[in-house]
């Protein structure tokens, strides 16, 4: 049961971060996200400001910039996609190390690359700094769907689960002597995938049918009681959406601006 919480990236600690209530935070870093997103992509200082600020909550949550760094590795499939753009949009090109790139696929990749970096990083001080199973009740207050809850409540309970079966499947196949080192082992592979996802959908159905047996109504049972949010934590969460805000609308009026 040693990786029954791997999805939980939760770094303990102290500090206002980790004391305020996950609703709050919650609904500060979705408004921020959203803030992120519709900043113009042409307001380069406009994603300075708002990595900024998100540096500044690491430093106030004592993040180490390596725990940031690995997390931030998630979005690595975006590079590759961001790095095709210059190359594949149409439209005016530039000459960058002696290469002809479009300047709307420049911008577009900087845009992209930009808003997942930061939209993960407010998720990393999210997660980091609230435990996963106080995130399930802050979604509960916000009046999240209750299935949504149970689900996202399962995925993180039997996550490690499913990954120490995918192990023990590894360890059999090698003391069978199956080393894979060529594409003529992608068929083994498949198997084990296809066998995982039916021990795992069985799994389920043995959890389901215990939790039917034991009541199980479609609802999760309630949540511990929790302290409910002080005027002025509200405030404080509020504060960074309102910061997010005015970054992203002065961002978008220079753009208009520069554009008339």
């Amino acid at each position: 049961m040693g990786g029954a919480h791997l999805l939980d990236p939760y770094q303990p600690g102290r500090g206002f971060l980790r004391s305020m209530p996950a609703q709050c935070k919650i609904v500060a870093a979705f408004g921020y996200v959203i803030c992120v997103v519709v900043t113009p992509i042409t307001a380069g200082w406009a994603f300075g400001v708002h990595l900024l600020v998100l540096a500044s909550l690491c430093a106030l949550a004592r993040l180490r910039p390596l725990f940031v760094i690995r997390r931030l590795a998630v979005e690595i499939p975006f590079l590759a996609f961001a790095a095709a753009l210059p190359f594949v949009v149409p439209g005016p090109r530039v000459e960058l190390l002696g290469l002809g790139l479009s300047r709307p696929g420049l911008e577009q990749a900087f845009g992209l690359l930009a808003r997942a970096t930061l939209g993960l990083m407010t998720v990393i001080v999210l997660a980091a700094t609230t435990p996963a199973n106080d995130l399930l009740v802050g979604l509960e207050r916000l009046r999240l769907p209750p299935v949504i809850i149970a689900v996202a409540s399962f995925m993180i309970r039997y996550s490690g689960l499913v990954v120490d079966q995918m192990r023990r499947m590894g360890v059999a196949r090698r003391s069978r002597g199956h080393e894979p080192r060529s594409l003529r082992a992608t068929g083994v592979l498949a198997a084990s995938l296809g066998t995982l996802f039916i021990r795992s959908y069985e799994r389920g159905e043995r959890v389901h049918l215990a939790m039917l047996a034991r009541g199980y109504s479609g609802t999760m049972p309630a949540a511990m009681p929790t302290v409910s949010p002080r005027p002025g934590q509200w405030a404080t969460a509020s504060a960074l959406v309102v910061l997010g805000v005015a970054v992203a609308v002065a961002g978008r009026s220079l753009d208009l601006g520069v554009v008339s």
